[in-house]
């Protein structure tokens, strides 16, 4: 190749770099804009689920404080363009997930969903009819499930937790039985038994509704993590209504009560 073939074909690799540069700048640069997108939630009958929970990845960079649909079962967001994972849960309901693909346009782009009836939303526990006013507790490796009933709960030691109710911006006091003392109590590794493999152990908390809420076993026990988890039946001074009890999971130390588990059903120890 001649020095004329040389310089012309240097020419063209500084072309096709700076052609490659600029297709991949014009991506990034679309990449970053945002187009908004309305997730649009019903059920099988057509009716608007309300409070469904909405999760994207990539997450959205703008996102609303609380990702639920309204009372028309929406949720706008904004959304970069390209892929992105779609996840959609609500009580009662079988989970929702799919890709979805989003594209620039003037318009908010709108993603319909139809929830299937079932538990995915908040699976209650197979083959166990909730009891009224008994809570179920397994503790592996025991195959039992141990009755805890209200008049059990009363004549065990008692303590009293006051908490702060952020949905109604007020302070509630409970009694009931600390988890570590009832858990302890069907066999446990807690206090001076809680080292080793029993550090890996963890609870899940079941309401009536399904909902659940996990806490690993060293949240529980008061002699290695602060703060109360406790197994409540009244509040201020009353038996707890049909809205909460009759028992209720209650959190002290929790910035959020995302946690407080109401009408429980069925506790479980799990390694």
């Amino acid at each position: 190749m001649g020095v004329r073939g040389r310089v012309l074909g240097r020419i063209a690799g500084i072309l096709l770099v700076s052609g490659v540069a600029v297709a991949v700048g014009a991506r990034q640069a679309g990449e970053a804009k945002a187009q908004s997108v309305v997730i649009l939630v019903k059920d099988p009958s057509g009716a608007a689920v309300r409070g469904a929970q909405v999760r994207v990845a990539p997450v959205a960079e703008k996102a609303p404080e609380k990702m639920e649909t309204n009372d028309k079962g929406e949720l706008e967001l904004p959304l970069s363009l390209g892929e992105h994972g779609l996840l959609v849960q609500a009580q009662g309901f079988r989970s929702y997930a799919s890709p979805i693909e989003v594209k620039a346009g003037t318009e908010a782009q709108r993603v319909s969903v139809v929830l299937q009836l079932g538990t995915g939303g908040g699976p209650v526990i197979v083959g166990v009819a909730p009891e009224k006013g008994v809570v179920l507790l397994t503790v592996m490796p025991f195959p039992e499930k141990f009755r805890i009933t209200v008049e059990e709960l009363k004549g065990m030691p008692r303590k009293t937790v006051t908490v702060h109710n952020t949905h109604s911006n007020a302070d509630e006091t409970y009694e009931g039985v600390l988890l570590a003392d009832l858990l302890m109590k069907y066999g446990a590794p807690m206090g001076k038994e809680f080292r080793g493999t029993a550090v890996g152990c963890y609870v899940v908390a079941t309401g009536s509704d399904g909902y659940k809420a996990v806490f690993s076993l060293a949240e529980v026990d008061p002699s290695f993590h602060p703060g109360d988890v406790e197994l409540a039946d009244t509040m201020d001074g009353k038996p707890l209504d049909a809205h909460s009890g009759p028992f209720k999971l209650v959190v002290s130390e929790d910035k959020r009560p995302a946690r407080g588990v109401r009408n429980l059903v069925a506790l479980e120890v799990k390694w």
